[in-house]
């Protein structure tokens, strides 16, 4: 059961620049999103994990709290992400090598 104290984790946008996650994955209530960031000319990518839960108003939130329960799902969805950036990296390097 959710905590009421339960932190609102990033959002699927992020704030401060307006970009919006290249690939999100969820399974179940638990998502990851993969965020594509620049510099020296260089992509990188990070990943960030929320849980959404529903509140006593019927309102939906992310939570950045994982329970016992949740990180088997946690580690599959890192493993996607994974995967997903090495692909992502693979079509970059090809695109420029042609």
């Amino acid at each position: 059961m959710p905590s009421k104290t339960a932190q609102s984790a990033p959002q699927s946008k992020n704030a401060s620049t307006g970009k919006l996650p290249v690939k999100t994955l969820r399974l179940g209530r638990i998502k990851a999103a993969v965020w594509e960031n620049e510099a020296d000319q260089k992509k990188f990518y990070n990943v960030t994990f929320a849980r959404t839960y529903l509140d006593d108003a019927r309102n939906f939130h992310d939570t950045d709290s994982f329970g016992r329960d949740d990180l088997p799902l946690v580690a599959k969805l890192a493993d996607q992400a994974h995967t997903f950036i090495f692909e992502r990296l693979a079509e970059s390097k090809s695109e420029h090598s042609e």
